[in-house]
């Protein structure tokens, strides 16, 4: 059964960085995409950034570009997203996404993934 455990979030003030991470168990990490997404409230959940795991090819929203960055620890199962230059307008629970093989291209689209997290809060303050 696969497992999807975001970490990592909480409270800062703008301007601040918070690191996420995403634990899969039950799934073959070094091969199909992973996607990080938020959602605020009263909004659509969004695609924020994705990676093709087995070659590291990456997307970004226009809206975090330049602030956040997506890796992975293949060893580990695990993806992460480095946020900086936090602003309020990031503020939303933020989920980790997977999709098996055969996905070649990681997609902003929620239809995209098989396999969601619980979330993880994100806070920004002003």
């Amino acid at each position: 059964q696969v497992q999807l455990v975001e970490s990592g979030g909480g409270s800062v003030q703008a301007g601040g960085s918070l690191r996420l991470s995403c634990v899969a168990s039950g799934y073959t990490y070094s091969s199909g995409c992973m996607g990080w997404f938020r959602q605020a409230p009263g909004k659509e959940r969004e695609g924020v950034a994705g990676i093709l795991t087995s070659n590291g090819y990456t997307y970004y929203a226009d809206s975090v570009k330049g602030r956040f960055t997506i890796s992975q620890d293949n060893a580990k199962n695990t993806l992460y997203l480095q946020m900086n230059s936090l602003k309020p307008e990031d503020t939303a629970m933020y989920y980790c996404a997977a999709d098996p093989p055969p996905c070649t291209v990681p997609t902003s689209r929620v239809r995209g993934y098989s396999y969601w997290g619980q979330g993880t809060q994100v806070t920004v303050s002003s």
